[in-house]
């Protein structure tokens, strides 16, 4: 998510069913139980289902382009960002 976020930077974020365009959130990738991956609300074509795509453009990444639509159910939605510096 450069230039968005650090690699190491932490966050805090709270689970909500309700997302908006613009949002940075969290969402578990859907074939790898475990894996978190932080994306930006592209889309909201439908109810209950969010197109996410990636900051940083200069990187092979996964988002919406391979995963299709995501529900927004589960997603978390980042309230702050840490600085490195306080990590």
């Amino acid at each position: 998510m450069e230039p968005t976020l650090s690699a190491g930077q932490g966050l805090v974020a709270v689970r909500s069913s309700r997302a908006r365009v613009g949002q940075l959130r969290c969402v578990e990738h859907p074939d790898r139980e475990g894996f978190w991956l932080v994306k930006r609300v592209a889309d909201l074509p439908s109810p209950g289902c969010m197109w996410v795509s990636s900051d940083n453009a200069g990187v092979a990444t996964v988002d919406s382009e391979q995963l299709g639509l995501l529900p927004v159910e589960g997603s978390w939605r980042v309230l702050v960002r840490i600085p490195l510096r306080l990590m």
